[in-house]
């Protein structure tokens, strides 16, 4: 009698492991998406509420207007790179830009910001800094491979 049971092991021997590793990197573009991508999207969540969880948002209503329409920018941003990185990472040196910005930002936008205000601001915009770097190796590593 044949031997029809399935053996549980390596896929190496398959005939089309091949075929399955090429897709699986054309789908993928050779990145970690969920190294890069869903710490930027939870960056920008964060940067668009962080006036309401640090309760300045009475204190300097420029600042709350300004990080608001950042946060979701960066989220808008994380969502591209998702959806259509071939597309989208192109934006990476803007999303370093952005942390930039938002690190100056409370001396330019905000009036007179307490030490909260300051820290939150740098700090979202350091992450968002290092985050866009990551962004802008993933797309230039992406480009040499292809």
């Amino acid at each position: 009698m044949a031997d029809v049971s399935h053996h549980r092991g390596d896929l190496a021997g398959h005939p089309d492991a091949s075929e399955m590793q090429a897709r699986y990197e054309r789908v993928l573009g050779g990145r970690d998406v969920v190294l890069v991508d869903g710490p930027v999207l939870l960056v920008g969540l964060y940067c668009a509420v962080s006036p309401w969880i640090l309760h300045f948002s009475g204190a300097q209503p420029s600042l709350v207007a300004h990080n608001l329409i950042l946060g979701i920018a960066i989220a808008l941003m994380a969502v591209g790179f998702t959806v259509a990185p071939d597309r989208m990472y192109g934006l990476s040196g803007a999303m370093c830009a952005i942390g930039v910005w938002l690190i100056i930002s409370p001396w330019i936008v905000g009036s007179s910001p307490d030490a909260g205000v300051i820290w939150n601001n740098v700090v979202i915009g350091v992450l968002t800094f290092l985050l866009g770097a990551m962004c802008v190796a993933a797309a230039s590593k992406s480009r040499r491979a292809t």
